[in-house]
């Protein structure tokens, strides 16, 4: 089950009261839009018939970022709504699959529309969809990711410094977890950004699959407007703004600036010894992960020096570098 969030201020939703609210919102928008001669079609321009899909892996910087869509979100006018699924599980099932497809992409009075969770790739083609949204989505050092949520569970992070975390209580290090071959930091935990970008098939979730990754892959270069790296996310954002102003017009100066840019950070973590990292390096499964992380940085590094150019030390936007001539028949 999935809930959007759709008030102003977008709270989480924790209450069966309040999910129970959503739930009724969601009906009576649907109503509006099958009800036999009774919908009112809205016309929306070229412009505003756009959808973003932010499927953010846990510990990227995916707060951070999303901060700015909901800085920006009334100053550019789109809407920005959390995917609220169910214990976070990243696998719809296929009749959720199936409404949210419908709610995406006939919900005209929430576009344009930004819609970021903690969720699997989903194939919008594969549901008969003309126009797809775009995805886009930022990626992480798989160690790093995977220290970060390490301690995230057990101490939490300075955005909610008061939230009870599921593992709070518990003082071992992750250097103190690897050398005792706890469940935690095995690396099995690392696989997690793979099947975030190979999507719903269940392979996509069989841990140390080739076909996984190589799905991941395919998704990230053919299905993916832009993918970032939480160590670049600065450059990303400028990308983003380049390239989707309707969006993000605004968006590198308010990272740069903001407050809210930076205020999500995991506390008492503590970065791991080289023989912690060199006993994870020698899985196979951590060998996967970093060869689709290297595979993104190389397409995003790769994107990035075609769009930018350096002075003093600055990246900036590159002007428009093509034009229309010999243009035929000729107009009277």
């Amino acid at each position: 089950m999935f809930e959007m969030l759709m008030n102003k201020s977008f709270p989480y939703l924790h209450t069966g009261g309040q999910r129970a609210i959503a739930r009724h919102e969601v009906r009576e928008i649907e109503q509006r839009h099958t009800a036999d001669g009774s919908r009112q079609d809205v016309t929306l321009d070229e412009e505003d018939d756009v959808v973003i899909i932010y499927n953010r892996v846990p510990k990227t910087a995916s707060t951070s970022f999303t901060n700015i869509a909901y800085d920006l979100c009334a100053k550019n006018k789109y809407h920005v709504l959390h995917i609220n699924t169910t214990k976070n599980n990243p696998v719809m099932s296929l009749q959720d699959q199936v409404r949210f497809v419908k709610n995406v992409t006939s919900w005209k009075e929430m576009k344009p529309g930004f819609y970021h969770g903690h969720v699997s790739y989903l194939d919008f083609a594969k549901f008969g969809v003309k126009k797809k949204p775009i995805y886009i989505n930022v990626i992480r050092d798989p160690i790093e990711r995977l220290v970060s949520y390490y301690y995230f569970l057990r101490f939490g992070d300075d955005y909610r410094p008061g939230l009870r975390r599921r593992k709070q209580g518990d003082k071992k290090t992750f250097d103190e977890c690897v050398a005792a071959g706890g469940s935690d930091c095995a690396p099995e935990k690392l696989w997690l950004q793979i099947p975030f970008f190979c999507g719903h098939s269940s392979e996509c979730w069989n841990v140390g699959s080739r076909w996984a990754l190589e799905q991941a892959k395919y998704n990230l270069i053919n299905e993916y407007f832009l993918v970032g790296v939480t160590e670049e996310l600065e450059d990303f954002i400028m990308l983003l703004e380049a390239a989707l102003p309707r969006f993000f017009r605004g968006a590198t100066e308010l990272y740069r600036t903001g407050k809210k840019s930076h205020l999500r950070k995991t506390t008492e973590k503590k970065l791991p010894t080289k023989e912690t990292i060199a006993k994870l390096q020698q899985s196979e499964i951590w060998k996967m992960e970093n060869e689709f992380y290297e595979f993104a940085l190389e397409q995003f590094q790769f994107v990035r020096a075609h769009a930018v150019r350096e002075k003093d030390g600055e990246l900036y936007i590159l002007a428009q570098n093509f034009f229309y001539e010999k243009i035929y028949p000729k107009s009277n």
